[in-house]
């Protein structure tokens, strides 16, 4: 278990600290690392797009995650009420979802591309947040995702674009259903939860649609995937649910704004994706918005 994880499952997880007097980490350093961690194994697992297809990517990534948390922690799941289970439940679908229907749209688009239409799902929770509906941030959203995906130069990739956006409206739910289970679960039991249900929802996900990628495993993929679910989907989603504990849904949605370009940076300095001017624009737009949105809205 890496250092950084255990630095978070100690934070989650009261048993593994032995001084109750240490102060708690900051929730903006978290984000910050948290997206980082999340832009990093993003770009490490393009790689392996050509080996198991991006669905056997985020797969793998998940079960990676999955069994690690499974014998690290297994939550006492009778002891649970109803509701509160559910709620672990479908945010272990929720972030299935979230990412086979990223990893779908990163191997049809740039990262810059695909993580600004995604961030349109904490944006629109944002601007349903607004106090009085401004509308501008919407439009900026709007003019943003006009110039990232340039319809009149051929545009971005149809199919990516509709895999993205479906991954946008996983996310708005995810940041729900996480900011549901952290206040509700103790500890580390919401990760411990949901993680090991999204990996057995994208193993029957993958079982139907891509049924070939379990025949092309090999012992260095297996490898390469469970390093890559330590570095996401683990740390981001425990830092993220530290974070969360601490900030304020407005707090927390302004930091996430940044999310965009740091996809630019890191698409660019890994992959080489080097954006259009029009793109990068538009990137900047999509960030401004989000930015606003959030400093414009609920500070619940």
């Amino acid at each position: 278990m890496t250092p950084v994880l255990l630095a978070a499952m100690k934070s989650l997880d009261p048993r593994l600290n032995r001084s109750t007097t240490a102060a708690p980490l900051a929730g903006g350093p978290l984000v910050v690392a948290s997206m980082l961690c999340s832009q990093l194994g993003l770009a490490a697992s393009v790689g392996l797009v050509g080996h198991l297809g991006s669905m056997g990517v985020g797969w793998l990534r998940l079960a990676g995650a999955g069994t690690v948390l499974a014998a690290y922690s297994r939550p006492k799941v009778s002891l649970l009420a109803r509701a509160d289970l559910a709620a672990g439940v479908a945010l272990g679908v929720v972030t299935a979802g979230l990412t086979l229907f990223y990893m779908a749209a990163l191997a049809r688009l740039p990262m810059a591309t695909a993580a600004s239409l995604e961030f349109l799902g904490p944006l629109s929770l944002a601007v349903v947040a607004s106090r009085g509906g401004n509308r501008l941030w919407p439009a900026l959203a709007a003019i943003g995702v006009t110039l990232i995906t340039r319809p009149w130069h051929g545009g971005a990739n149809p199919t990516g674009v509709a895999f993205a956006l479906a991954a946008a409206a996983c996310w708005a739910a995810y940041i729900l259903l996480t900011r549901r289970v952290g206040d509700r679960m103790a500890g580390i039991e919401g990760l411990a939860l949901s993680i090991p249900v999204a990996a057995v929802a994208a193993t029957a996900a993958t079982a139907v649609v891509a049924p070939a990628t379990i025949g092309r495993l090999t012992w260095p993929l297996v490898g390469l995937g469970l390093a890559a679910s330590i570095l996401l989907p683990l740390v981001p989603f425990a830092l993220e649910m530290m974070a969360l504990r601490q900030l304020s849904t407005a707090s927390f949605g302004t930091l996430m704004s940044l999310e965009p370009a740091l996809g630019l940076v890191i698409g660019l300095v890994f992959l080489r994706q080097v954006p259009a001017l029009t793109a990068a624009i538009g990137v900047g737009f999509v960030v401004a918005a989000g930015v606003g949105a959030e400093r414009h809205g609920s500070t619940g």
